[in-house]
């Protein structure tokens, strides 16, 4: 069975008029204001890891445009018993599901699963692969301080290379026209990182990557990976943590991003993450919408 045409599984799969379609839409919707695109449907969030942030946005999502939603959840369910993938798939779409929604610790899980139901599939995270949602999100907020993506620079720091994040990202802001740098250790941001997308490169000196950035995305760290590495914990604050000093070194206009959960004080300096220049919490917002226009896109709900 081919995968539903209307599944949403990776940004490198989307042509720019279905990004800058998704986008449009995003805009046009209102979280606070209620609508019906999506009455009836049953949306599945189908979340093999844990999440705060994407689960309950999409969860907001799907009931902000009328449809009823349903979290599975490997602890809570027959996964938990050795239930494989696919048979957890079929099991939700006889129940009824008309869209799962899936985040799964495996790179390529949505995919496969894609392969063997008929209803879409939304990837809200598979491993080390894509998180297309996040990257969608971060094109809106992007979008809502600049005209356009084409002709950006844009820096990713950090963690690269255990990033879905920074993957998904690269696709989407390449094949609209910005230019991206990776940045980081080169444990972290290694050069084959480069060959991710097309107008990708990567750098390993933080201040100068930032020079004349329009856009900085800040990555997660987890300090047990900085473990073993040859970069220490200080080192890495030292040298690449997104301080005010450093923001200088970009355009005046540049914006400030995280996916989130930040860690104060190793990826970003307080200053930074709570001053003018920070779009956090606007993308924390964005994220809502975005979803919203997914679902009522991927359902075919949208008007």
């Amino acid at each position: 069975m081919k995968p539903p045409a209307r599944s949403l599984l990776g940004t490198d799969q989307l042509t720019v008029l279905q990004i800058e379609a998704l986008l449009k839409l995003a805009r046009r919707m209102d979280p606070r204001r209620p609508r019906q695109l999506l009455r009836g449907k049953r949306v599945v969030l189908l979340f093999y890891e844990p999440s705060t942030r994407t689960r309950t946005s999409f969860e907001f999502a799907a009931k902000a445009l009328g449809a009823t939603t349903t979290l599975i959840t490997a602890t809570q369910s027959s996964i938990e018993k050795g239930e494989s993938l696919i048979d957890t798939g079929w099991t939700v779409t006889s129940l009824g599901a008309d869209v799962i929604v899936m985040r799964h610790p495996n790179s390529g899980a949505p995919y496969l699963l894609s392969r063997f139901i008929p209803v879409p599939i939304v990837n809200a995270g598979d491993g080390l692969h894509q998180h297309p949602s996040q990257a969608l999100l971060d094109a809106l907020t992007i979008t809502n301080h600049k005209r356009r993506l084409k002709g950006l620079r844009v820096v990713i720091v950090g963690d690269i290379f255990h990033s879905r994040v920074a993957r998904s990202n690269a696709h989407l802001l390449s094949k609209c026209g910005a230019a991206v740098t990776f940045c980081g250790p080169p444990d972290l941001a290694p050069d084959i990182s480069a060959t991710i997308a097309p107008n990708v490169t990567v750098c390993h000196d933080l201040d100068r990557a930032l020079e004349g950035a329009d856009v900085v995305i800040s990555l997660r760290i987890q300090k047990e990976r900085l473990a073993g590495m040859q970069i220490a914990l200080e080192d890495y604050i030292a040298r690449f943590q997104i301080t005010p000093q450093r923001m200088k070194l970009a355009k005046p206009d540049a914006i400030v991003m995280h996916p989130g959960p930040i860690v104060r004080g190793l990826e970003l300096a307080n200053e930074v993450a709570d001053g003018p220049q920070s779009c956090v919490h606007e993308q924390v917002a964005n994220g809502v919408k975005t979803r919203m226009a997914i679902l009522a896109t991927v359902l075919k709900g949208a008007r």
